[in-house]
């Protein structure tokens, strides 16, 4: 399947300074908020946060809903090392190009460790953190310890992801598994197949939590008790360590809050953003 053949809306493209071309949904007026999605195979922008961001259009914000590189419509290369250092860079170059200032960084996963990157390399570019089950305050070794990154890894070597293989990873990133519908593990089942096989094995984030001090912007972050992919323990070295955070913990909830609490998220975002 080729990137125009995939069953995602398309929206915006950007050639960066990198050679990267990426692409990403540009809805809303306002303040500007960049979404950045999580690693697993298959995920997009739009995949991640689809029940989300129509809201924070009719709260009055700028939303960009971006692909990182390696994932949905935007360039795949298979001769980089994706690590935090180049997705952190491409972010920058992007905001650069677009010529963003004091945005609002929205990350889940891998998306909230790059927001992270972010902040604290260019701290000038953010004005906020939205965080749900963030990475880069744990070690390697940790992650890799956890059931979803087992299974993921496990399914990911064996061969394709068709549909029902996407099915056994994305269970768990869920505790009520039967919200996971047809259509979106079809939509990361395609984009799946489309992915380069280095983009997971030179996937290095480094362990960020002796620099979260550093962070002077405000801070929300969600979490939810269930999480199989990042420890939910993570919350409390934000809690402990930056300056301005707050974090709400759920129960009966995965790794994906902003899917299994839409709602709640939805709204307590807006509410700290309107009022912080």
């Amino acid at each position: 399947m080729s990137q125009n053949d995939l069953p995602l809306p398309t929206g915006e493209f950007a050639k960066l300074d990198n050679g990267i071309t990426l692409h990403y949904l540009d809805e809303g007026q306002g303040e500007t908020i960049i979404w950045l999605h999580g690693s697993g195979p298959g995920a997009s922008g739009y995949s991640n946060f689809k029940g989300n961001f129509p809201s924070f259009i009719e709260a009055g914000y700028r939303n960009i809903i971006l692909d990182l590189p390696g994932f949905g419509r935007s360039d795949k290369p298979d001769d980089i090392q994706y690590n935090l250092d180049f997705f952190v860079e491409t972010l920058n170059l992007f905001i650069t190009q677009l010529e963003l200032t004091n945005c609002i960084l929205l990350g889940n996963s891998l998306g909230g460790a790059i927001a992270l990157g972010q902040a604290l390399k260019h701290p000038s570019t953010v004005s906020k953190l939205l965080l749900m089950a963030p990475g880069g305050v744990e070690e390697r070794e940790t992650y890799f310890q956890m059931e979803g990154i087992r299974r993921m890894v496990e399914v990911y070597q064996s061969g394709p992801m068709g549909v029902d293989e996407m099915r056994q990873v994305m269970q768990l990133q869920l505790f009520d598994s039967s919200r996971l519908s047809d259509a979106l593990l079809e939509e990361r089942a395609a984009v799946a197949k489309t992915q380069p096989a280095n983009l997971f094995s030179t996937m290095m984030v480094p362990n960020m939590t002796e620099r979260l001090h550093e962070l002077d912007c405000p801070i929300l972050g969600f979490w939810g008790t269930n999480d199989l992919f990042n420890p939910p323990e993570g919350m409390f070295k934000f809690l402990h360590n930056a300056k301005e955070c707050r974090f709400l913990m759920l129960n009966q909830c995965g790794h994906w809050v902003q899917v299994e609490h839409e709602k709640l998220f939805n709204r307590t975002c807006i509410d700290f953003l309107k009022n912080n």
